[in-house]
């Protein structure tokens, strides 16, 4: 997957997402490493044989490079997430944007034990997908992968694993495909994750694992009524 000239998908934040066929999802977790609940994710994976895309935060990553270096052997995909995940980039200068970025790569790339000439993987993902167009700039510039998500479990809002499962479950069957945003970091999502991975098998749901690549892959746009997810919001609280 390459994002020559920058990539913007996920239709949550963006009118383009990735053209998926019916019953295909890609897992991307954020937020992580945390030992614990990430070593739970991790198993659940390798017991399916599925891989996911972590969008880590360097910190995180940096504290606790085991984990990290645990993710690329079993083959999942490193992303990134902003060095200390501070909740909006919008209130912060563009200086300040571009270090919490490429600190948070270097922290992640040094977890890793990769080396430093380039970026090993351009995704990334803003935190509370909170960006700016200067940082949208920037990010195109260097040929990034921009991920907003299709659909969400609200794994931010504390609820049991079976209900969370339930929410995440339904909003998939309405939508059919998708993007899909988890935090390896919440304990109810690592509890549920075993049995999110049994549903996703039991309804013939396929997990598309994606790699960084020179081709940028194929696009879906968004229905016409489209609306970013803050747009939403806003209008709804008019």
């Amino acid at each position: 997957m390459g994002a020559p000239g920058g990539l913007f998908i996920g239709t949550q934040s963006h009118p383009r997402t990735l053209d998926l066929a019916d019953r295909e999802v890609v897992l991307t977790l954020d937020d992580g490493p945390l030992p614990g609940p990430t070593g739970r994710v991790l198993d659940a994976l390798k017991l399916h044989g599925a891989r996911a895309t972590f969008f880590l935060i360097g910190r995180n990553a940096a504290a606790h490079p085991a984990l990290v270096r645990r993710m690329a052997a079993e083959g999942h995909t490193l992303a990134h997430h902003t060095m200390t995940h501070p909740w909006t980039l919008r209130q912060r200068s563009f200086e300040i944007g571009t270090r919490e970025i490429e600190d948070g790569i270097r922290a992640v790339q040094e977890a890793a034990g990769l080396a430093q000439a380039g970026v090993a993987t351009p995704f990334f993902r803003y935190p509370g997908f909170a960006n700016t167009s200067a940082l949208d700039g920037w990010l195109a510039e260097r040929n990034f992968a921009v991920f907003g998500s299709d659909l969400w479990a609200s794994d931010w809002t504390p609820m049991s694993p079976e209900r969370q499962l339930s929410l995440l479950m339904s909003r998939l069957k309405r939508r059919g495909r998708g993007i899909i945003l988890l935090h390896d970091v919440v304990g109810q999502t690592a509890q549920m994750f075993p049995a999110f991975l049994a549903a996703l098998c039991a309804g013939g749901y396929r997990v598309v694992d994606l790699k960084p690549g020179l081709l940028a892959p194929p696009l879906a746009a968004a229905p016409g009524n489209w609306r970013s997810y803050s747009e939403r919001m806003i209008a709804g609280r008019r």
